[in-house]
Parts: structure tokens; C-alpha cells; sequence
């Protein structure tokens, strides 16, 4: 388990499943977040164990981020969040405050959440580290991601970005470096 940064809120993460998907624990209160719970259920488990979890948030609904909410959802009964049961805006999850954003382009329910007081963002596989998220899938649209990256442009650039996989990044480091922006 890797601690990134310390805000308000904690942020850790492990890598889960073939394709390495960062799952991500965020830690408000004594409470937690779990975003994108992929492939890997034991690691999972033992990732969030004695945890008190008040949802899963998912970025998108790819198997490498969702394969474990089904099983989390039936054996701990946790709630799971997406773009299906939150609304575009502002969002309140227990002690979690956060602004879903719709940043489709890579899938057609990819969003991105904010927690604007900790200055992070989690954007699942929108935007990586110098790159963007494969648009030549079947439910891809490069329309709709370059309209996402233009939306997403007008965010303080002192944002923390902490993607689907690799390593984070700032938005002011893609604006920057990414040659999509």
C-alpha cells in the first residue's frame, strides 16, 4: 500500500488486477472512500480491512476497475456509486464532499470526481500521466474526449491528478506536457 500525499482527506492506493489498475482508498474522519475496486478481490479485502467504507465510487465501467463491486456490494454490503445514481455537480457521500464531472471520451459513463477542498481529482481513465485514454475502443468517442479535455482545461491547474493507472500527475504538468492539451 502506497500513502501518496497528506490533505485533509488520505490517499492510498495499491495496483489491482492484470492490467494494473490503481485502486484508490480515500480517508476523511475515520471514514473511507473506495474508488475503482478492480480485479483483485483478496488484495482488495486486505486493503480495507477494519475500514469503516461508505461507498465505492467507480470512474467508469470497464471490468479492470469494476471486477470486485459485485462482490464487495454482496458481502459487505457497501454502496456503490457511479454516473447511474449520482448527479453532474455536487455530491455528498457521508463526510465526503465531492463534484462529479462528466469526462466522457474513453467510455460513454466516464466521469471524473473532484474534491475541490483537497485540490484532487480522480479521473479513472480520462486522463494519465502525459497522455488521455484510448479513444479507438467500440463505446470510445475522440469527439467527446476532446470536448472533456477542454471542460476539465478550466479547473485550477494546481490540481492533483490521480489516474486509473500509472502514476499521478497536476493538471498544470498535462497542460504543460500533454500533448492532447
Amino acid at each position: 500500500m502506497l500513502v501518496e500525499k497528506r490533505y485533509k482527506m488520505n490517499i492510498s492506493h495499491i495496483k489491482v488486477g492484470l492490467l494494473k489498475c490503481n485502486c484508490y482508498l480515500v480517508e476523511k474522519n475515520y471514514k473511507y472512500l473506495l474508488i475503482d475496486p478492480g480485479d483483485d478481490l483478496e488484495k482488495i479485502e486486505e486493503f480495507i480491512k477494519g475500514k469503516e467504507i461508505v461507498g465505492i465510487l467507480l470512474t467508469h465501467s470497464h471490468f479492470d476497475h469494476v471486477a470486485s463491486c459485485y462482490d464487495l456490494h454482496q458481502k459487505y454490503n457497501y454502496q456503490v456509486y457511479d454516473l447511474n445514481n449520482l448527479k453532474e455537480g455536487k455530491n455528498n457521500i457521508d463526510c465526503f464532499e465531492f463534484e462529479l464531472i462528466k469526462t466522457f471520451g474513453h467510455t460513454k459513463d466516464s466521469v471524473t470526481y473532484y474534491f475541490k477542498e483537497d485540490k484532487v481529482m480522480f479521473t479513472g481513465d480520462f486522463l494519465f500521466y502525459h497522455t488521455i485514454g484510448r479513444c479507438d475502443l467500440v463505446e470510445s468517442d475522440y469527439e467527446l474526449m476532446k470536448k472533456s479535455i477542454k471542460k476539465i482545461k478550466q479547473y485550477d491547474s494546481d490540481i492533483d491528478i490521480y489516474p486509473g493507472h500509472g502514476i499521478s500527475t497536476t493538471l498544470e504538468n498535462e497542460i504543460d506536457n500533454n500533448p492532447y492539451f
